[in-house]
């Protein structure tokens, strides 16, 4: 058993075909965004090449791809630890979060179909079991999910795009914060779906600024109780 102790299952196969290094560096940001890497935690590459199966190359060529994305800091002398995040770079990215997806929550509400809506309320369906089952992981990818398809339903591809580049990092600073949201995120995500299906294109728009303000304030505030 290798000494950086990884919960059993935790460690993504890596499929194939596709180049390793790729393959690598997704396995090793997954592990990062779902937070079975903690931010501060040191990764040691020949741990992390033998939870992985693979050897030190393609691991130290996707922690360098990983620092130059701000996932990782290399420090002289010390190796390679998971970015603590500040509490300003949260802000900023969810703050920017908030501007985008208040505006595919309108446009939604102008653009979705039928089947639409009730993919959506599928999903909050999903996401109110997982929460009653105390299952976070879950809860946090239906909760990417959620507004992935609002952000589907908006039929912007700029939008999408720009949303794209936060996603993950979004998911990565809900992680901590989808117990304490529990079921009260979900209530909100069902009142948004029914202004979309209503087609009320300022409530929606304002309902989810509201949304992901709340969720801004939990994660400045989860450590408090």
């Amino acid at each position: 058993m290798l000494p950086t102790g990884l919960p059993q299952g935790a460690v993504p196969k890596l499929e194939r075909p596709g180049p390793l290094r790729e393959r690598v560096y997704e396995a090793l940001l997954e592990l990062i965004t779902t937070r079975v890497l903690q931010p501060g935690r040191h990764l040691v590459e020949n741990e992390l090449a033998g939870h992985l199966g693979v050897s030190r190359q393609p691991v130290r060529e996707a922690l360098q791809r990983l620092n130059t994305e701000g996932w990782v800091d290399l420090r002289p002398a010390q190796g390679a630890f998971v970015h603590e995040p500040t509490e300003e770079e949260a802000d900023q990215l969810l703050t920017v979060r908030t501007l985008l997806e208040a505006e595919a929550a309108r446009l939604a509400a102008r653009n979705a179909d039928a089947k639409g809506v009730e993919a959506l309320f599928d999903i909050v369906k999903a996401g109110r079991t997982a929460i009653g089952k105390n299952d976070v992981t879950s809860a946090v990818a239906l909760n990417a999910a959620f507004h992935a398809k609002v952000m589907e339903l908006a039929g912007n591809a700029v939008l999408a795009e720009l949303a794209a580049q936060v996603d993950r990092r979004v998911r990565w600073y809900y992680t901590p914060v989808a117990k304490l949201r529990g079921g009260t995120s979900w209530s909100e995500h069902s009142d948004l779906v029914f202004a979309i299906k209503e087609r009320d294109e300022q409530k929606a728009g304002r309902l989810m600024r509201e949304h992901t303000e709340h969720t801004r304030h939990s994660y400045h505030h989860r450590n408090e109780s």
